[in-house]
């Protein structure tokens, strides 16, 4: 049966902590908990479900952002109507990224903010991401516009980061750039 994971709000300071590389291999709890942590979006992004069981929709989650202050995210991806696309990777480094930046045109949310936030975050519109997967075997994944955004909000939750720390303050809806809304 599916039991939805305690994710913390944005108020636990377990949050903003640096976090430490995963060794491998992984022990079987670690893998089990991936799984949860993948089953868990993928139901939030499917409406019978996420009604069903009382999910917040959402596309990423971190693992500090379930008091695991380790090095490895995950985001199930719509890429089509019903069709998903799983990324795990642990100890994440984004290597390169585009000049040109994005932002979520109706902003960013989290599931550690229970809340609305006003503004928007200027993120690159593509980057390189390399890391490690579930097995321990280097990967890199390449990941633009809305993708790319979900990468670097999960990479910030890795470093202490919340979305909202880097909403421009005066300026949060990026009126004065060109920045593309997407």
């Amino acid at each position: 049966m599916f039991k939805a994971l305690n994710i913390l709000d944005e108020s636990d300071k377990r949050l903003r902590l640096k976090n430490k590389d995963v060794v491998f291999p992984l022990s079987d709890s670690r893998k089990k908990l991936i799984k949860r942590m993948l089953d868990e979006l993928r139901y939030s992004q499917i409406p019978e479900l996420s009604e069903k069981y009382d999910l917040r929709p959402g596309m990423g989650l971190a693992a500090p952002q379930l008091g695991i202050n380790e090095n490895f995210f995950v985001i199930v991806y719509e890429y089509d109507e019903g069709k998903f696309e799983d990324y795990v990777i642990f100890n994440p480094k984004i290597i390169s990224h585009s000049e040109s930046m994005v932002c979520a045109a109706s902003g960013e949310g989290c599931l550690s903010v229970n809340r609305d936030v006003d503004g928007v975050v200027p993120r690159y519109e593509r980057v390189t991401v390399e890391g490690f997967d579930i097995d321990g075997k280097p990967i890199k994944i390449r990941a633009r516009e809305e993708l790319a955004i979900a990468f670097q909000h999960e990479y910030d939750h890795l470093q202490g980061i919340l979305f909202f720390d880097k909403i421009d303050k005066d300026d949060p809806y990026q009126t004065k750039t060109n920045i593309k809304m997407i």
